[in-house]
């Protein structure tokens, strides 16, 4: 039976480029010369830090731009709110990984509700979906990357 699972992960390689891209960045801009800023990636989060909270939010824009240009998607970033006190402000950004069980059932309600001739069951933090046509499959995979689900995607293991 044709199969396929759906993941979503972020290549950590690119993340880590464009993490160090962007601290290249910072060290060379003139509107952060002599402040304290700088981006760190600790396993599945980027810490930024700055002196002002609207640094912040120029490293921010700075970091979107470079993860674009390494082919990460933005909807992988989940920003948490920035902690300012009288000399420093930080931001945690963590990054989605893997499809949680909520999402994921609300993929299979969304799969069932289209009347489509898949099956589809969660495993661990990715969705596999059977069918018994390969044209069901494609359909199933145009019809999840019709909807938003707040996650980027990736469709891995075609397999007939």
């Amino acid at each position: 039976m044709p199969s396929f699972d759906v993941v979503s992960e972020s290549d950590m390689q690119e993340v880590r480029n464009a993490v160090d891209q962007a601290n290249r960045e910072i060290g060379t801009r003139f509107d952060f010369k002599g402040v304290d800023a700088s981006f760190e990636l600790a396993s599945a989060d980027i810490l930024l830090r700055a002196e002002q909270e609207f640094q912040l939010q120029q490293m921010m824009d700075i970091l979107r731009q470079k993860l674009v240009k390494r082919g990460i998607d933005l909807a992988a970033l989940d920003p948490d709110e920035p902690v300012t006190t009288l000399n420093a402000a930080s931001q945690r950004i963590g990054l989605k990984q893997g499809i949680d069980s909520d999402t994921a059932k609300r993929m299979i309600k969304s799969l069932k509700a289209s009347k489509l001739k898949v099956q589809s069951q969660i495993q661990g933090d990715q969705l596999r979906i059977t069918g018994k046509k390969r044209d069901d499959l494609q359909q199933a995979i145009a019809h999840l990357k019709s909807s938003d689900w707040e996650r980027p995607l990736q469709f891995q293991n075609f397999r007939d």
